[in-house]
């Protein structure tokens, strides 16, 4: 026993605590968030008390943090297998569910296991992708920096680890998990030790066999894009098209209308009685600025910037290749979270249906985060660890 304690305080030394202690204080917020959006789905859904969701949700964080006490133990080093055969089954999944899957939302990604419920393996997906890149990047990087030798064996290999799940995850119809796997390959991809002349060249690929797919794709099926997805694109003035498929974004339009300055008050908001459908999910900001208006919702925004500028911190001050990119993926995760959910909410771009990192309900995406999050501490350990035996 006093070995364990020993051993969790000098992994606690070891973390990055402003980093550490300002998730955990998203988390708790979350789960206060969730307490009030979802208060009414809650009682008339499922005729059940007010924290029928907060309790769910407080589990799936309970089950990250169990996920994340192996993690955090383990050397990126010694990663590789368990992001290979995380990355196999991952992707036999998909699979699976692009073939067999039944639609839900629009799309064919979410896996019902009974006892256990609905899970969707392609939120799993995004941290292990972005482990298997930075191992590679590390593997491979004094040959891909070495101008006498080829590299495309290595660029192929890089390429399916990166692209392969999100090009399954377009055909199960998940546009929004599929642009931010894209964004974290391709910000990875640009960061590469990958000589410069070799990117441009394997974009300009990628270009042509993109292009090419999508005009196999129209001519076998007649279409891209199905017309759900269509319809998001047209995001300007929705609430000229309430009865169209613009109430979601104009109601939450509403709600942070409604909010002003100073909010309505905790528990107040008027857009969850039905107006906004599942507002403790996706448009959970939208209630968050309706009851506490615009000065106190936007620490959420600084407490983003906050951690996203700790995990930056943590890429450049790592002492590993592998190290240096995994915090590099896991903050455009984080970002491209942020981005596309909150660009959403406030009519920036296509309501995608994204959540929104701490704040959102949901068990998949919550769990992964919570391990992308670990993946980073371990960098960081790692880190100061180095420092001090140096």
């Amino acid at each position: 026993m006093k070995d364990l304690v020993k051993h969790v305080r000098k992994t606690y030394r070891d973390m990055d605590k402003a980093l550490l202690w300002s998730t955990v204080a998203m988390f708790i917020f979350g789960l206060l968030s969730i307490v009030s959006a979802s208060s009414r789905e809650a009682v008339v859904r499922y005729g059940s008390t007010l924290y029928h969701y907060f309790f769910r949700q407080l589990m799936m964080i309970g089950a990250g943090f169990v996920l994340s006490f192996f993690i955090i133990n383990i050397s990126t080093k010694k990663y590789k297998p368990y992001a290979l055969i995380g990355f196999i089954v991952i992707n036999l999944l998909l699979l699976y569910l692009w073939i067999y899957g039944a639609a839900h939302k629009g799309a064919q990604n979410w896996l019902y296991i009974p006892g256990f419920g609905s899970f969707q393996p392609s939120e799993f997906a995004k941290p292990v992708i972005i482990v298997c890149l930075s191992l590679l990047f590390d593997q491979f990087y004094k040959k891909l920096r070495d101008t006498k030798i080829k590299h495309w064996d290595m660029i192929g290999m890089i390429l399916v680890v990166g692209l392969f799940s999100a090009a399954i995850i377009f055909l199960e119809k998940d546009l929004g998990t599929m642009m931010i796997i894209v964004a974290i390959f391709g910000v990875m991809f640009l960061a590469s030790p990958i000589l410069k002349i070799e990117k441009i060249k394997t974009i300009g690929m990628l270009v042509i066999v993109a292009s090419v797919a999508m005009l196999g794709m129209y001519a076998i099926k007649g279409y891209i894009l199905t017309d759900a997805q269509l319809a998001r694109f047209n995001f300007f003035n929705p609430c000229t098209r309430y009865e169209t498929g613009g109430y979601q974004v104009c109601n939450g339009f509403i709600a942070l209308n409604d909010g002003g300055l100073f909010g309505l008050g905790i528990g107040k908001s008027k857009q969850k009685y039905s107006y906004i459908s599942e507002p403790h999910t996706d448009s959970i900001f939208a209630i968050i600025g309706e009851e506490l208006g615009f000065f106190r919702s936007s620490l959420v925004f600084i407490a983003y910037i906050f951690i996203l500028y700790r995990i930056l911190k943590l890429s450049a001050k790592a002492n590993t290749i592998r190290g240096k990119y995994i915090c590099l993926g896991v903050s455009v995760y984080l970002f491209m979270h942020i981005f596309l959910n909150l660009g959403g909410i406030l009519g920036i771009i296509p309501l995608t249906g994204v959540p929104l990192p701490f704040l959102s309900y949901g068990g998949s995406f919550t769990i992964s985060f919570i391990v992308a999050l670990t993946l980073v501490q371990r960098v960081a350990i790692e880190t100061n660890r180095q420092k001090i035996t140096v």
